[in-house]
């Protein structure tokens, strides 16, 4: 009978209770879902720090009270800005394209400088 005893996914102890049961308490399942889940969750958490690094960048060159600030590619750069985040790309009437970091957007211009918006609420 003890052959047939079910040992938890975490740290393989026996389990009692539950015929259904797979862990022995609620640290050992928190602990298998967190590895499990673990890699997915990274990347995704990597991506949203770096999105709102670069919305924070962003709204540091626009002055109080303004809407719209210039700035270089080398000070953004300085600043840890990354280039190929950006959450979604806004074209205007011109056919001018804003690449936006949620609620704030940079335009670029000629010789590495960047018009920085803060985007209309709709």
């Amino acid at each position: 009978m003890d052959s047939d005893k079910k040992l938890c996914l975490h740290c393989g102890k026996p389990i009692q209770g539950r015929i259904d049961k797979r862990f022995c308490d609620d640290y050992c399942r928190n602990t298998y879902n967190n590895q499990q889940n673990s890699a997915s969750t990274n990347f995704i958490r990597n991506v949203n720090h770096t999105l709102k690094k670069n919305r924070n960048i962003l709204e540091s060159h626009i002055p109080t009270g303004e809407e719209m600030g210039k700035t270089t590619r080398d000070k953004l750069a300085l600043e840890g800005f990354n280039f190929k985040f950006f959450t979604h790309i806004y074209q205007n009437k011109k056919g001018n394209q804003y690449h936006f970091c949620y609620d704030y957007g940079y335009l670029e211009l000629e010789g590495d400088w960047f018009l920085i918006v803060k985007g209309k609420e709709k």
